[in-house]
């Protein structure tokens, strides 16, 4: 029997290598992943608008969080371009959006994107 080896505890396993592998890991999948499309909406800013200025009946459209209005009057969403096509002689006319105060981002991403698929490409926002 060997004494000298029962007064030695056992070393015990380091876990910080596989930790560093974890992280590691990790990081380079948080990096390569992508996690959603890129895309561009064509905005001016209000006072930048290109042209030679507003022409027609006004155009305005209030999103707000479960609403949304044309020139003050409520609207549903699928109305909102038959609405708008009485308003304008040209799709590239300005449509002027107001947001809400308490209205999410993507509510307006979503009508603004509603609007350029159907060919408004003059959009203009303002606070």
């Amino acid at each position: 029997m060997n004494f000298a080896d029962l007064g030695r505890s056992r070393r015990r396993v380091s876990l910080t290598p596989m930790i560093d592998v974890v992280f590691l890991l990790l990081v380079f999948f948080m990096l390569s992943a992508r996690f959603g499309l890129d895309q561009q909406l064509p905005l001016n800013a209000a006072g930048q608008a290109a042209g030679a200025g507003w022409q027609g009946p006004p155009r305005l459209v209030t999103v707000g969080e479960e609403t949304l209005t044309l020139n003050g009057v409520a609207i549903e969403v699928t109305a909102l371009t038959e609405a708008l096509a009485d308003l304008v002689e040209d799709p590239s006319d300005t449509i002027v959006l107001h947001a809400e105060e308490d209205t999410r981002l993507q509510r307006l991403v979503t009508v603004m994107q509603r609007l350029s698929a159907e060919g408004y490409g003059q959009l203009v926002l303002v606070e």
